[in-house]
């Protein structure tokens, strides 16, 4: 039974699993502000109730998250889009820091904001017919929020440069090759999977579990926010630039961008 549903996000619970769900099929799941704020409250609200164990966050319809709604993103000025990427980084670092174990389920696409959504996840689970990357650096930015930082820790350096200069989706073989990803099921099968692996982790020792995530958050040596701090420094360089305009229009208009490297 939905516990919170506003039309943006809802959040399900099923025993001690909490399904948060992002619901703008419409939209094919892409984010805007009242999405980005209602996923925080939703990642904090199954975080702080002590009856859920684990948490599968997934995306209603065929899709799981096209990332940013791009017509939002091409109308915000250099100081909006800042206040709304510190916004998504906070929901980010929600799941991030979540002793809750929580369990992405990718289908469709998880592009952009959507492959950045998952990276903070614990556990992913990939369709196999899923797009799936960050392609900032077609529309004149790079991806700023974790790709430089977290995505590293996953895969390691030199894929994580090939995966953000190229701007091409990862095939979803690869992505369990390289340990993206947990596992890779078909396309139908997303869903379910998600909410089977998020189960089982229920029913193991919840402060086992609590713990085990709080130490891998000491896992690294640089701190992770100092690094996510000075990608978006860099990043709002590049988002005032002639370059980000034409490569947001360039999308909008279904034409290649010509950029200028200003």
């Amino acid at each position: 039974m939905p516990v919170m549903d506003n039309g943006h996000v809802r959040i399900e619970y099923d025993d001690q699993r909490a399904d948060v769900i992002i619901d703008r099929p419409d939209k094919r799941n892409a984010l805007n502000e009242a999405a980005v704020a209602d996923l925080t409250e939703a990642i904090r609200r199954v975080d702080e109730d002590d009856d859920v164990r684990a948490v599968a966050l997934l995306g209603e319809g065929s899709v799981f998250c096209a990332g940013f709604q791009l017509e939002m993103m091409h109308e915000k000025d250099v100081d909006e889009h800042d206040e709304f990427q510190r916004s998504f980084r906070t929901l980010l670092n929600t799941i991030d820091e979540s002793t809750t174990p929580v369990v992405a389920g990718v289908k469709g696409a998880g592009i952009a904001g959507g492959f950045e959504l998952t990276l903070p996840a614990d556990l992913r689970v990939l369709g196999e017919e899923t797009k799936y990357g960050i392609i900032e650096v077609t529309l004149g930015i790079f991806p700023h929020q974790g790709s430089t930082q977290r995505l590293p820790r996953i895969v390691g350096i030199g894929r994580a440069k090939e995966l953000v200069l190229t701007g091409e989706y990862i095939d979803p073989e690869e992505a369990d090759r390289c340990d993206l990803v947990t596992e890779v099921v078909p396309e139908s099968d997303v869903d379910a999977r998600t909410r089977e692996l998020a189960g089982d982790l229920t029913e193991k020792a919840p402060l086992g579990i609590q713990n085990a995530l709080e130490a891998f958050q000491a896992t690294f040596d640089v701190p992770l926010e100092d690094g996510l701090k000075t990608e978006h420094r860099l990043a709002m360089q590049v988002y005032g630039s002639r370059d980000r305009k034409e490569g947001f229009e360039a999308r909008l208009e279904g034409r290649e961008p010509e950029f200028e490297g200003r």
